[in-house]
């Protein structure tokens, strides 16, 4: 199997660990595990205590059933058979296209997304065409581009809603007829929705696509929206016959997940509108922040994201992307993500849901980092 090396994770796994300033991380501030704990006035020590009586077996192999319940309430038409726990949504994305896609499959994913979207399902000999998100569209699919790309040999659409790296949301509207040129096929739609929830605007209502189709599979995971990164869990929701093959796939991978982690992901989805409140305040203060920073900023655009924990900044100098952020590193210890690492030249990514403290100095850094390259005083 031939498969291309995952840009953006080579590059965080590179540099990330020795960042002063690390504002390319795409989670929300994370929780330790007594805030974690205590969000709802639990005493860790009394949580801990019973956690210590715990067995350290496999688990519940699919889940445990708090788990997949808990989960299935964030969706209205999804059953907790539908659920099936992963380690993490890129275990669950690797498993659909494991589960799924054969060669001579077609497969259609937007681009820019997650690398592992596009070039999973090409490695195991899908022919993957890239419908392209462009500034000028708001980051958003050009509807009748999708129509044109699909066929009868579509498998997949793969989405990435709310998107990474622009924060751009896919609503209502266009899901359907996203929905409809699916069903037009019979080909089924992958949504990594590990954004979903950190809306901008607090009237933003918008479905997941599991709740729309019929063929519609969510990926989802506790890293993002709950802060929690360190409980290696996510989940797949779909069909029926979907969560069958998976299953039947899962078998010669995984096993089953931490049955520890999964206990400290219940007692976040258990609090999952307090989490939600906590993170909500991160990013749209952070927001604000980099948005004031933008408008003064001479040499940064961007479009501003809708939702999620990051934004593409295009910077206006005669420098690579990536050799902007290594000279960035370097001269300071800000860490950025270069826009290389999307195929998108002439852009940084930004991830502005880090502690606000972090997100400050950071972004005075690179203002004196581009005021060293413009040869302008900071």
């Amino acid at each position: 199997m031939e498969i291309k090396t995952f840009k953006v994770e080579e590059w965080m796994n590179e540099y990330e660990m020795e960042a002063v300033y690390n504002i390319a991380e795409t989670c929300v501030d994370s929780l330790t595990v007594n805030e974690l704990i205590s969000i709802d006035g639990t005493d860790p020590a009394v949580f801990f205590q019973e956690m210590g009586k715990k067995k350290l077996t496999y688990g519940d192999i699919e889940g445990s059933p708090a788990f997949r319940q808990l989960v299935a309430n964030l969706y209205d038409e999804v059953k907790p058979e539908n659920v099936l726990v992963m380690n993490g949504a890129i275990g669950a994305n690797f498993l659909v296209f494991y589960s799924l896609v054969k060669p001579g499959d077609h497969v259609v994913s937007v681009h820019p997304t997650y690398q592992q979207l596009y070039d999973v399902p090409a490695s195991f000999g899908a022919t993957v065409d890239l419908l392209r998100l462009t500034p000028e569209n708001n980051f958003l699919p050009d509807i009748e581009v999708l129509r044109s790309l699909v066929n009868e040999k579509t498998k997949l659409i793969c989405i990435n809603n709310p998107n990474n790296p622009s924060g751009a949301i896919i609503e209502r509207e266009m899901l359907e007829e996203i929905v409809e040129i699916a069903r037009s096929v019979g080909a089924y739609i992958l949504c990594d929705e590990v954004y979903r929830g950190l809306w901008q605007d607090e009237n933003t209502v918008v479905p997941s696509i599991v709740d729309l189709y019929e063929k519609g599979i969510v990926t989802q995971s506790m890293s993002k929206v709950f802060s929690l990164a360190g409980v290696r869990l996510g989940w797949i929701a779909g069909p029926k016959e979907v969560i069958a093959e998976c299953i039947r796939h899962r078998d010669y991978t995984t096993i089953s997940c931490s049955m520890i982690d999964d206990l400290l992901a219940v007692h976040a989805l258990k609090n999952y509108d307090k989490v939600l409140e906590r993170n909500l305040k991160i990013v749209r203060d952070n927001l604000a922040i980099l948005d004031e920073w933008v408008r003064n900023e001479p040499s940064v655009t961007y479009i501003k994201p809708r939702a999620g924990t990051t934004a593409m900044l295009k910077y206006d100098l005669p420098i690579s992307s990536e050799e902007f952020c290594i000279g960035l590193f370097k001269a300071n210890g800000a860490f950025l993500t270069p826009g290389s690492c999307f195929d998108m030249e002439g852009y940084l990514r930004i991830g502005y849901a880090c502690e606000t403290e972090v997100l400050r100095q950071g972004l005075e850094k690179v203002s004196e980092y581009i005021g060293s390259l413009s040869g302008v005083e900071v």
